[in-house]
């Protein structure tokens, strides 16, 4: 059926045909009135249908039609199209790129990337898809010829302000990626009753997923990222639900994201020691994004050792971390260490830190402390010696910042310290715990008598951390001997600290403090 040419077509082609008019007159007064009708609404329209008529077989419409988008597509002071015309005008240009004439192919593929120039990808991102489907279509040569002719006007047309538009920045990505963790977990639930339908609805969907989790965790975590690292925050979640959730199917893809999780993790050690313990970066603390969701570096590692601590302690995973249990006690120390607004908050208030580690308060601390218990618990010996190791190294590391004469020596050597106590119930039940007894005892007492008698510089965390892992491991002396080291170890702490700057009201908390430690299980 031919194409129907109503009253605005049919005196646009008169204005067309009279541009090509040999007399002047005539010309001059049709391109003015082709200049004076594209100012008004609709124009660009109808130029697009008369365009799109094949009957017609005219190139000029669909020129003018490629200079108008240009002069007019954005909007100006004269003239501004409708999102209604704008639709239009796609749909017909797009309906003609098979004409058969290849001057009228070419132009209306010019006008195409012209659209694509201000609307691809965002305003419109059924383009591409629309000419690989034209492409596909071997029953129409022409229509594909025509739909390759404009994707090569478009890739001439990309450059450095284009190709950056096509990859989602990292908010969108995570706000993505929560969506998929809230699926999962809605899916994980209803596994319970609906197992066999939930299994297949995950499988095909598993490596997808797997291979792009790796491609977010395979880079180091950078700092001062809050978008990266909330980024990740999501990925670890949905990890963490097809873990708990779809255990047998996530086996069979999980070694795919491991190599880049520990990326992550190592990378995390480092962001987290520079931002949070010693306060040279930022770590966005208190930081919440339009949603309210917890953007600080802090509540990223904490998920990481959640994640991790689901790792440990699942059976069928867990082979994946004996090989490198030492590794990762290891780095775990180092996130155990007091962060720099820990220390002022508990400098200026020793009841806070009293009560801190009373409530056991939610903390990196106490996050990794719970990954260290679990090592043990699914590990056995192997974990206990790999905690042993740890601290034994975190402790030769603190012994040369020492000599070094580093000012924050001591915080490897507190989180060491923290780290043996955390575990205290598990080491004493150990069978091969007396073996150990020598390191994981007396040496601490040695050290708390030469790091407050003796050294240069003040730490009462330090002194604080002591007596209390003399007071957890207590049960596996006399008596005697227990309230000797700590009546000698306490009047050792008060001489030694009186007469320093620290005031004397934060003196006599922390000395209540540690006296407190004195008194547990003694």
């Amino acid at each position: 059926m031919a194409n129907v040419i109503d009253q605005d077509q049919q005196w646009l082609l008169n204005c067309l045909s009279a541009t090509l008019d040999p007399n002047p007159e005539v010309r001059n007064f049709a391109e003015t009135s082709l200049n004076q009708a594209s100012l008004q609404p609709g124009f660009g329209g109808a130029l697009s249908r008369v365009a799109a008529n094949r009957d017609l077989s005219l190139g000029l419409p669909a020129v003018l039609l490629k200079q108008f988008i240009r002069k007019h597509w954005e909007g100006d002071e004269d003239v501004t199209v409708s999102v209604e015309e704008k639709g239009v005008i796609r749909r017909n240009l797009l309906a003609s790129t098979d004409d058969s004439h290849r001057k009228i192919c070419t132009a209306i593929s010019m006008a195409i990337a012209s659209i694509a120039a201000y609307d691809w990808p965002e305003n419109w991102p059924e383009l591409l898809p629309s000419l690989l489907t034209l492409i596909k279509d071997q029953s129409n040569m022409t229509r594909v010829q025509g739909a390759l002719r404009c994707l090569a006007l478009l890739s001439a047309d990309l450059d450095d302000t284009v190709v950056p538009t096509l990859t989602y920045n990292m908010y969108l990505r995570s706000k993505a990626l929560s969506i998929v963790y809230s699926c999962v977990s809605v899916i994980g639930v209803m596994s319970g009753v609906y197992k066999k339908e939930t299994m297949a609805l995950m499988a095909p969907m598993l490596k997808p997923w797997m291979d792009q989790f790796a491609i977010i965790l395979g880079q180091p975590l950078q700092p001062e990222d809050p978008d990266d690292w909330s980024m990740r925050m999501e990925v670890l979640k949905c990890l963490n639900q097809l873990i708990q959730n779809f255990q047998t199917l996530a086996e069979g893809e999980f070694m795919i994201v491991v190599e880049p999780l520990w990326q992550t993790f190592v990378s995390a050690v480092g962001v987290y020691r520079r931002s949070s313990i010693d306060g040279a970066d930022d770590s966005f603390e208190g930081n919440y994004d339009s949603d309210g969701a917890d953007k600080s570096l802090d509540s990223f590692v904490i998920q990481l050792l959640e994640f991790l601590l689901t790792i440990v302690g699942s059976a069928r995973l867990r082979k994946v971390v004996l090989s490198n249990v030492k590794q990762l006690v290891y780095h775990t120390v180092a996130l155990l260490q007091m962060t720099e607004q820990q220390v002022h908050t508990w400098s200026m208030d020793a009841n806070q830190f009293v009560a801190d580690e009373d409530d056991e308060t939610y903390s990196c601390r106490v996050s990794g402390a719970l990954l260290l218990e679990e090592v043990i618990n699914s590990c056995g010996v192997e974990g206990i010696n790999a905690i042993i190791d740890a601290t034994r190294e975190r402790f030769s590391e603190s012994q040369q910042e020492q000599a070094a004469g580093s000012a924050v020596w001591w915080r490897i050597r507190e989180a060491a310290l923290y780290a043996l106590a955390s575990v205290s119930d598990q080491l004493l039940e150990a069978e091969t715990f007396f073996s150990l007894f020598i390191y994981v005892y007396a040496i601490p007492i040695y050290i708390i008598f030469c790091d407050t008698y003796a050294g240069p510089h003040e730490y009462p965390f330090l002194c604080a951390r002591v007596l209390t892992l003399v007071a957890k491991f207590s049960p596996v002396v006399t008596y005697t001997f227990s309230l000797f080291c700590n009546s000698y170890l306490f009047c050792k702490f008060i001489i030694k600290f009186y007469p320093t700057q620290i005031s004397h009201t934060v003196l006599q908390q922390f000395l209540y403090a540690a006296m407190k430690a004195v008194g547990m299980d003694v």
